[in-house]
């Protein structure tokens, strides 16, 4: 099949069945596609709707999202998880507002050189936003063309993934590009399933590859796997007499960076990135902690074991909240602060039994 005819049925399928009516679709400025796209990385649709339309209502332009505190930015972004999405959304901001006026570059090449912007992220950007001719290819994309033209191999694979960007860069068409591009994440999302894909739907069906080879659940392939590692800390979670919780901000870089969590410490033979705040924990007073039921946090890297050491401690020395970011958090998530995920599980949990026994805390 010819690139033209390609492009030809993708698009009369998503004049036909396309989505149109997602809220970056209203109105699809630079600046929303950018917030919609970074946000739906790895990340599902109707997860997305709710946190997106409240980022839009906090920071409706550039030079409002470029002047937040980086606080606010990870509290609107806590639950979405991959903050580090968050924290390179806050800096290209400010890059936008310093470097370029506030107006965002119209090349894929100056896009996909802010901070959290690859390839792809740009290519959308331009062509949903601007109509520049730019190829994509999140997940969806890939999953549509390595069945359609039966591609073995894991599609992050280098050799597998330079041969999915030429195919993507010869069948993206000269005219209604952001069409195409949005049909593209269309089809992939609601018909070229990940699993139980609705074959009988699509526009490609009669030549796809992987029909006709009854390879469709073989492809794309997967990832070769890997046994993770598992790592394991003690977290103090300390109450006042007001029930607030006592949070460490973390480091600007590494795991949860400049979000807010319980102080902790390794419980490792080695060192591990996240226990990083070990000083404050030996610090505080958990001579009669009480052991929380543990719970485990999955890096992509690593597993994370947490055993949460709960107690309560009406005042705690001057010194420690001088010496380290802490602050006293209530349960009702009041302060606007980035949460980690382990975090924020915690807290809900608390919350819930200080609704259930109200004379604990009082």
């Amino acid at each position: 099949m010819q690139p033209e005819q390609f492009a030809d049925r993708v698009l009369k399928w998503f004049h036909k069945h396309g989505r149109k009516d997602l809220p970056w679709q209203q109105e699809p400025t630079p600046y929303r596609v950018w917030i919609s796209e970074i946000m739906l990385q790895q990340t599902q649709v109707q997860t997305v709707i709710p946190y997106y339309e409240r980022f839009m209502a906090r920071f409706p332009d550039v030079a409002m999202l470029a002047e937040a505190p980086t606080d606010q930015v990870l509290h609107l972004w806590t639950g979405l998880g991959y903050y580090a999405r968050a924290r390179n959304l806050h800096k290209a901001a400010q890059v936008i507002c310093e470097q370029h006026q506030g107006k965002f570059p119209t090349s894929v090449e100056e896009l996909e050189s802010l901070p959290g912007i690859g390839r792809s992220t740009a290519g959308a950007i331009a062509a949903l936003s601007m109509g520049v001719r730019a190829p994509i290819l999140d997940g969806n994309v890939k999953r549509v063309l390595t069945r359609y033209f039966a591609i073995a191999g894991w599609p992050e694979q280098s050799a597998v993934k330079t041969k999915l960007w030429q195919l993507a860069e010869q069948l993206t068409p000269q005219h209604q590009v952001g069409d195409y591009t949005q049909a593209m994440m269309d089809l992939g999302a609601t018909v070229c399933k990940r699993s139980k894909p609705l074959c009988d739907l699509c526009p490609l069906e009669s030549d796809c590859q992987a029909r006709v080879a009854d390879k469709i659940d073989e492809l794309p392939g997967k990832k070769p796997k890997k046994k993770l590692p598992v790592k394991a800390v003690a977290m103090a979670v300390i109450q006042n007499q007001h029930g607030d919780v006592l949070l460490e901000k973390r480091p600007a870089s590494g795991i949860w960076g400049s979000l807010y969590a319980f102080p902790a410490r390794s419980l490792d033979s080695e060192e591990n990135a996240v226990a990083e705040s070990s000083a404050t924990y030996e610090s505080l007073p958990l001579e009669d902690a009480a052991t929380l039921p543990p719970l485990r946090h999955s890096f992509t890297h690593f597993h994370l074991d947490i055993t949460p050491m709960h107690t309560y401690c009406q005042q705690l020395d001057p010194e420690i909240t001088d010496r380290h970011q802490l602050i006293w958090y209530p349960l009702d998530g009041s302060v606007e602060v980035g949460l980690a995920a382990p975090v924020k599980k915690i807290i809900k949990q608390l919350n819930r039994q200080s609704e259930e026994n109200p004379q604990e805390n009082s």
